[in-house]
């Protein structure tokens, strides 16, 4: 459906007008243009435990900005085997989850 951003287990989707998801354009914005996503955003993520393969809202997923690489991550429980999930975020991943709307925490 989606092509991943670069790193494995997570894309944006938008929900499009009667069309089921389609990708966010970059720097966050959707088909709308001007900066305004043209629906609720959805991001399609993976667990590594069990596999499973999954849509969550924005409120599901959790951001931390740290002080560099290894303390900049998103985090989510996987709806299907409940298990805690952290996955290290890039750039691009930031971009997608701040733009998204997603709750982020900026650590010192």
């Amino acid at each position: 459906m989606s092509p991943t951003d670069g790193t494995p287990g997570l894309t944006a989707a938008r929900e499009a007008a009667g069309r089921g998801t389609a990708d966010r354009g970059a720097a966050g914005r959707g088909a709308a243009g001007a900066g305004q996503p043209a629906g609720p955003v959805t991001f399609k993520a993976g667990c590594p435990d069990c596999r499973g393969r999954f849509e969550l809202a924005a409120g599901a997923l959790r951001l931390v900005i740290g002080g560099s690489r290894r303390t900049t991550f998103y985090s989510f429980t996987c709806p299907e085997c409940g298990v805690a999930v952290r996955k290290p975020a890039g750039e691009r991943i930031v971009e997608l989850l701040t733009g998204g709307g997603v709750s982020t925490l900026r650590s010192v």
